[in-house]
């Protein structure tokens, strides 16, 4: 089971992207699902169908679905939401501000990639394709399983504390809404099984991400950020799709001359500055890429010399090694910036920060007790060395 998302800047072809993926695995034989995770859909307008928010088979082994966010937050989140509701009202908040704040930030974007996974446990597919939004909640959603895991956690913990030595004939007599039973099922199963089994999920070797970009620098450049900022988090990239060149048959006239020279230069860019991932080309159509057979097309010339849902390039993930002084961390971070790095480590936690984005490490035990010694950018890699002792 395969699991494999398709993000970029806004209006760079991801929806058709994802759409040919998706038509051309099926069609060599792959049971193959494509969801849209983007709140404005345009998936079904590719495939020239009209979609729901549950599953349809559009042909042979290709269903598709779109997702629908809020759906999904009533189905994982409902009784944990109507809770938090209750604690605003509580507190004199509006009752449609205080639906609003009772979501986690991120609420919508978890449960949509929860509801992914579920599709893909469910054993009915070989391969899930996501379109996801553009790059800003695309990164909100596959780094928020952490952040959510831990603020749920802290809320438990607290609510869970008062709830337990208040006794239900007291509850009564406290003017602060407490959980019932339920909401602390539900949170225990949000918690401790989906968010783990989706955290697994995002970090296994059978998921990865594909950046689509165009020969455009703005496009370029907040991709190379995106992956920067997967990498952190230890999100396999495994091919980058280079969006809309122009074919041989236009660059060749005077007319496109110079852009197909800029176009040339782009694609040499883009190759060094996102080394050892693949890139694949993807030729601009003569007219718009609707339908499926259309979409077909598209796919074979986008994976000519490859399986579409192969891995495309091997992931590279955090390492610890032992040295001569101690044990050291090694953590790809292609094209960060060391002005931007902070690292910190707080009891058996290592802290990684990166521009705006935070990450936690849990330390294994032999190298929990030991010190943080020193931490550098070395390349496209960050080494943080442990010792004891040190200052």
């Amino acid at each position: 089971m395969r699991l494999l998302l398709y993000t970029g800047k806004g209006g760079v072809g991801k929806t058709t992207t994802a759409a040919a993926t998706a038509v051309c695995a099926a069609r060599r034989g792959l049971r193959t699902l494509v969801a849209s995770t983007d709140a404005a859909h345009s998936l079904g307008d590719v495939l020239a169908i009209r979609l729901g928010a549950e599953p349809q088979q559009v042909e042979d082994r290709l269903h598709a679905v779109e997702i629908d966010a809020r759906a999904e937050v009533e189905r994982h989140w409902g009784r944990i939401r109507d809770y938090l509701v209750a604690v605003l009202r509580y507190q004199g908040i509006e009752d449609m501000v205080a639906e609003e704040l009772a979501l986690l930030p991120g609420a919508e974007e978890i449960t949509t990639l929860l509801g992914a996974e579920g599709w893909l446990r469910s054993g009915d597919y070989d391969l899930v394709v996501l379109d996801c939004a553009p790059t800003g909640a695309t990164l909100r959603m596959v780094t928020l399983p952490d952040v959510a895991h831990g603020a749920l956690r802290i809320l438990l913990r607290v609510q869970g504390a008062l709830a337990a030595v208040v006794t239900p004939a007291a509850r009564a007599l406290v003017p602060v809404p407490l959980p019932d039973r339920h909401v602390f099922q539900d949170a225990d199963r949000l918690l401790y099984r989906r968010l783990r089994r989706l955290r697994r999920r995002l970090l296994d070797p059978s998921t990865s991400v594909r950046l689509v970009v165009t020969p455009e620098r703005m496009v370029i450049d907040e991709a190379r950020r995106t992956w920067t900022d997967l990498s952190l988090f230890e999100l396999p990239c495994d091919a980058v799709v280079m969006n809309r060149l122009l074919p041989e048959a236009a660059v060749s006239e005077a007319f496109f001359a110079d852009w197909g020279r800029l176009q040339d230069e782009r694609l040499r860019e883009v190759a060094a500055l996102f080394a050892p991932l693949p890139v694949l080309p993807a030729p601009l159509q003569d007219d718009e890429v609707i339908g499926l057979e259309r979409l077909a097309a598209h796919g074979e010339q986008l994976f000519a010399e490859h399986d579409p849902a192969a891995v495309l390039s091997p992931p590279s993930q955090a390492v610890f090694e032992r040295d001569d002084d101690g044990y050291a961390l090694c953590l790809p971070l292609p094209g960060a910036d060391p002005a931007l790095l902070d690292v910190a480590k707080v009891d058996d936690e290592l802290l990684v920060r990166a521009g705006p984005l935070r990450r936690s490490l849990r330390l294994p035990r032999r190298i929990a007790p030991l010190d943080l010694a020193a931490a550098r950018l070395d390349g496209d890699q960050l080494r943080v060395r442990f010792a004891r002792g040190a200052d």
